[in-house]
């Protein structure tokens, strides 16, 4: 196909000296590879994407080095990514189109990351969490595992804007995040809650809670939310839900049963 052939790199790309590519590698046409960029066997990069785009450090010193820039086996980059210097992205990743993803961020294998999303750096986003699209993540967020962040939710990090203050978002394990939801800087979202649409949280969210308004408050347990078609329960959804899980087929407590460590359901902090 033109534009994109897998296994190939096109010759309209251009790719450092410095990169370090595993086999079957797909880079598509008018892509930049800068140095220090390390992309794993089977990955996919589509056309005119921006891999190791360079720190704003770049522009001020003479003799820059550009951190390392990891992409994991088999991660699939649609067009347009631009990914700066210094993060690592999983095993299996998935991008939407015109993604951007900024320096030091950690994404965990299996997760996507749907198109136009722009993570701010310094985040972490736990493996197999699911951002849909237009989702603005505030730097230093910290999104734990099998997370869902649905369209053109905001987390922020400014408690007092403009300021220097950075307070990123920590949203737990197993939590919902609903479409338009707003969390304001510092808040803590419990593992296995659900804010509603277009909420706008400022305070921190219960385990288990389903919060909405503006601004949120407490409505029910997510364990009191019933389907609209059976009737019957439907959360804590990885009870009941499991497209595209690594429980698929075998149901979740079947699943976790066999890891060897348990996944987090406490609390955790924000990077630093």
């Amino acid at each position: 196909m033109d534009g994109l052939t897998l296994g190939k790199i096109h010759p309209t790309a251009i790719v450092s000296e410095k990169a370090v590519l595993g086999t079957s590698v797909t880079i598509g046409a008018h892509c930049i590879v800068y140095d220090n960029v390390e992309i794993a066997d089977g990955a996919v990069i589509g056309p005119n994407s921006i891999l190791g785009e360079p720190t704003a450090a770049y522009y001020r010193e003479e003799h820059h080095e550009n951190a390392a820039l990891r992409i994991g086996k088999g991660a699939l980059l649609r067009s347009g990514a631009i990914v700066y210097a210094g993060s690592r992205i999983g095993d299996a990743v998935e991008f939407g189109h015109r993604v951007t993803i900024r320096e030091r961020t950690e994404i965990g294998a299996h997760s996507r990351v749907g198109t136009l999303s722009d993570i701010q750096g310094y985040c972490t986003i736990g493996p197999y969490s699911r951002l849909h699209s237009n989702v603005h993540i505030g730097q230093k967020s910290d999104i734990g595992n099998f997370v869902w962040i649905f369209p053109y939710v905001v987390l922020t990090n400014d408690p007092q804007p403009p300021s220097s203050i950075l307070q990123g978002v920590v949203v737990e394990d197993f939590a919902v995040i609903a479409t338009q939801a707003v969390i304001m800087a510092g808040v803590r979202i419990g593992h296995d809650s659900l804010v509603g649409a277009s909420a706008l949280v400022n305070k921190d969210v219960e385990a288990e809670s389903v919060v909405v308004g503006v601004p949120a408050r407490k409505l029910a347990s997510v364990r009191d939310i019933k389907s609209v078609a059976t009737g019957e329960s439907v959360y804590p959804w990885r009870e009941h839900f499991e497209r595209g899980m690594p429980w698929e087929g075998m149901g979740y407590e079947v699943w976790a049963g066999t890891q060897r460590v348990p996944l987090r359901a406490h609390p955790r902090s924000a990077p630093e």
